[in-house]
């Protein structure tokens, strides 16, 4: 099959974030919520006017979730789950990795706004990552062990299948999905993601899912059955995740980390947020009803 060029996006957020990560529409006010995980920053993007606010953590922070009846972010952070809010700062909720080895990466909320994040050790021991679901009530729970550097995470139109990247093993994994009762079946390689890092991911309405390529210099387009179908051309080499709106926009986070002077000098937009109509609306993603 032969690979589609979608053209290269264009800067809606100039930044220099150093991890950029975890975008999502937060559907209470319209903002493109993001993060620097490495710094610890949580973005909100005014996606009219383009200002952006800021809150700075003493801990790194790998996806910033926006609740749903309550005001505030469920925060994926090194530790483990923490609900923020603006005058009630950060308050762990569910410390699950309290050892220093451990973190969390990626995380984001099924339709019934379940959350579910992706654990790792610190130096990306193989094996060590983990899948967690979080519900609001009790501890969370695992449910998939043996990853390496669990990222990226999507469900299907049909919400019968939720996808999951791991990162260090180029492969893009699938499994069987109950959006009733939140099980997941066991996770098995839809294809293989090489030629650079693959890392978040967002899927549309007919089906595709799209990978943020680090150190790769774009975002592919792959169908459900796991062909790659199109590729879109980054200004930037660590295209890092994506996330798309209703109206068919392709949201692109970036990172500087790793980049020499001479490469930071060469790619003065690394770190910043792109965007590229893709035409086609992304499969909703939930806020968080814990």
């Amino acid at each position: 099959m032969s690979v589609e060029s979608l053209g290269a996006p264009e800067v809606v957020v100039p930044a220099s974030a150093e991890v950029g990560e975890g975008p999502v529409l937060d559907s209470r006010t319209g903002n493109l919520v993001w993060v620097d995980i490495t710094q610890g920053w949580l973005f909100q993007t005014e996606l009219v006017t383009g200002a952006t606010e800021s809150e700075h953590f003493d801990t790194m922070v790998g996806a910033a979730l926006p609740r749903t009846d309550e005001p505030g972010f469920l925060l994926a952070v090194s530790d483990g789950f923490g609900l923020w809010t603006p005058d009630g700062g950060l308050t762990m909720v569910d410390p699950c990795l309290a050892e220093p080895h451990l973190r969390f990466n990626d995380a984001k909320c099924d339709s019934r706004g379940r959350a579910w994040g992706g654990s790792l050790f610190m130096d990306f021991t193989p094996g060590g990552g983990e899948l967690r679901r979080y519900d609001g009530t009790g501890p969370s729970t695992v449910h998939a062990r043996g990853l390496t550097q669990p990222n990226g995470i999507g469900w299907s139109p049909d919400d019968q299948t939720m996808y999951l990247i791991d990162t260090q093993k180029y492969v893009l994994l699938r499994a069987d999905f109950d959006a009733d009762s939140g099980e997941v079946g066991e996770f098995s390689a839809l294809c293989a993601v090489d030629g650079a890092y693959p890392d978040g991911l967002a899927v549309d309405l007919d089906g595709n899912i799209w990978i943020a390529m680090w150190d790769g210099w774009e975002v592919r387009r792959y169908s459900p059955a796991g062909e790659q179908t199109g590729v879109i051309t980054m200004p930037v080499a660590n295209a890092s995740s994506c996330a798309i709106s209703a109206d068919g926009t392709l949201y692109i986070t970036s990172a500087n980390a790793g980049l020499s002077e001479e490469a930071l000098a060469a790619q003065p937009l690394a770190g910043s947020v792109f965007a590229i109509n893709i035409g086609v609306a992304g499969v909703p993603v939930s806020g968080f009803r814990g």
